[in-house]
């Protein structure tokens, strides 16, 4: 801090507040100073992008989100380009407490080590996401894909994005996407950010099927012959279990 004031460098950061800080249009993290004691709560007073959840509105903030292949491209009805998605967001967010993390990570060379973050618009961004996948990804494309995530996550993390086998990834992850289109419309409020509705022309969801109503979509009888066969090699486990006993 010394040798920066010396130079005419201007640095936010002060005896008081030693934090390591870096910020892009995603989010800002911090590191370090009273951070590095796991005890200790972040100070309020650190935070940039949020509000604490006590300080937000006592009124809901409800925002719509649209998907196209998996990306989102409008915010209420208005395109945007991916920074301007995030901007807006990140606002939105921030006003209403949404996208504190507190958490101690494992870090690539071996050690453990804390750090907090503020990220409101990606938060938004992934309960959206997660909300129009659930009613547009199939149930064993989304198993296979969510297996992944782990470590795709890894190598980003440790810095392989431009890895072949992250490339490799990422033409799978995109597969999955292509059907993944319409719109979330999110609640914000007080650092909770859930989902209120979604609505989608590829939809997988059909009340006409799911309902708990009188339906023709298949004959109930069938079940029976469906957990038989499901529950039959606990069945014969269970019965060889037995007969081994019996010896």
């Amino acid at each position: 801090m010394e040798y920066a004031r010396s130079k005419n460098i201007s640095v936010p950061v002060t005896k008081e507040k030693p934090y390591s800080s870096d910020r892009n249009l995603l989010h800002i993290s911090f590191e370090g100073g009273v951070l590095e004691d796991t005890w200790n709560e972040a100070p309020e007073d650190m935070f940039l992008l949020t509000v604490s959840p006590e300080e937000a509105p006592d009124q809901a903030t409800y925002v719509e989100i649209e998907f196209s292949k998996g990306d989102a491209v409008a915010v209420d009805g208005k395109r945007m380009s991916p920074a301007e998605i995030l901007a807006c967001l990140n606002q939105l967010g921030g006003k209403n407490g949404i996208g504190r993390v507190d958490m101690v990570e494992n870090r690539y060379v071996g050690m453990k080590s804390r750090g907090v973050y503020e990220t409101p618009g990606g938060t938004i961004l992934r309960t959206a996401h997660m909300g129009i996948e659930s009613i547009t990804l199939d149930r064993e494309v989304m198993h296979i894909r969510d297996g992944l995530v782990p470590r795709y996550a890894e190598m980003v993390y440790y810095g392989y994005w431009f890895s072949p086998e992250r490339e490799m990834l990422q033409a799978l992850v995109d597969n999955t996407q292509k059907n993944v289109n319409g719109v979330v419309r999110l609640k914000l409020y007080k650092g909770n950010c859930v989902v209120a509705g979604t609505r989608s022309d590829t939809s997988l969801y059909d009340p006409n099927f799911a309902t708990f109503e009188g339906d023709e979509v298949y004959n109930q009888r069938h079940a029976e012959g469906f957990i038989r066969l499901s529950g039959l090699r606990l069945k014969i486990a269970r019965l060889l279990e037995q007969g081994r006993k019996a010896l």
